[in-house]
This record gives C-alpha cells, sequence and structure tokens, in this order.
C-alpha cells in the first residue's frame, strides 16, 4: 500500500485549505485511515481518522468543528478540508493506513505512511 499526501501550501489565518492522500495498491483490507501533523522538534500528533468502510471518524479536540476527514472509496482517496485555519495549524500532515477494521490514534498503530505535506498558515 502505497500513500501520497498532496495539496499544501500557505494560506491566511482563519483561511481554508483541503489536503488529499492518495492510496494506492492493497487497499481491500484497511481498516482505517488518519492524518496526523507534526511541527519540526515536537512529536507527531494525532489530527483525524476514519475508518475506510464504515462512516465512522475521530477528530483532536484542537481541529474538532474546523477540519473534516472524508474518504472516496471509489477514487481512494481521503481528503481533510480545514477550515478557521490558526498559526498553530501550520505543520507537516501525513497521512497513514493500517489494516483491520478500525482506526486508532495512536501513530505506532499505523502500517503506512505517506511523505507529508507543508501547510503553513500566514498573516
Amino acid at each position: 500500500v502505497q500513500l501520497q499526501a498532496c495539496g499544501g501550501g500557505v494560506v491566511q489565518y482563519g483561511g481554508s485549505l483541503r489536503i488529499s492522500c492518495a492510496i494506492s495498491g492493497r487497499t481491500f483490507d484497511l481498516g482505517g485511515v488518519a492524518w496526523f501533523r507534526q511541527v519540526l522538534g515536537k512529536e507527531r500528533e494525532f489530527v483525524a481518522a476514519t475508518t475506510w468502510i464504515t462512516d465512522s471518524t475521530r477528530y483532536a479536540d484542537s481541529v474538532k468543528g474546523r477540519f473534516t476527514i472524508s474518504r472516496d472509496n471509489t477514487k481512494n482517496t481521503v481528503d481533510l478540508q480545514m477550515s478557521s485555519l490558526k498559526w498553530e495549524d501550520t505543520a507537516v500532515y501525513y497521512c497513514a493506513a493500517v489494516r483491520g477494521s478500525k482506526f486508532y490514534i495512536l501513530q505506532r498503530n499505523y502500517d503506512y505512511w505517506g511523505q507529508g505535506t507543508q501547510v503553513t498558515v500566514s498573516s
């Protein structure tokens, strides 16, 4: 399974941005897909996750109500729509996938990772 994250860029404070994760390879037994983010010098943190087949989602408290995760099983993509962006949302965003039947909030549970896409919130 290969993951390719794209769509990052520079966005103004309070603005919106949509990033996408394209998944290829053996996807039929994926359980969940998540977005994590990392700021240089800090640990990677959970942002949002979705199950691959059912409609269960979860968000970090810091992004709840501002970010929306969605998937398209026909295109094998998982998007993260980010709105009302804040300075603290600046980070490299990574998508990750795990086999099985559910998602996790701990990065160590994920089997596959994309390369990351930079999101920078500017004034």
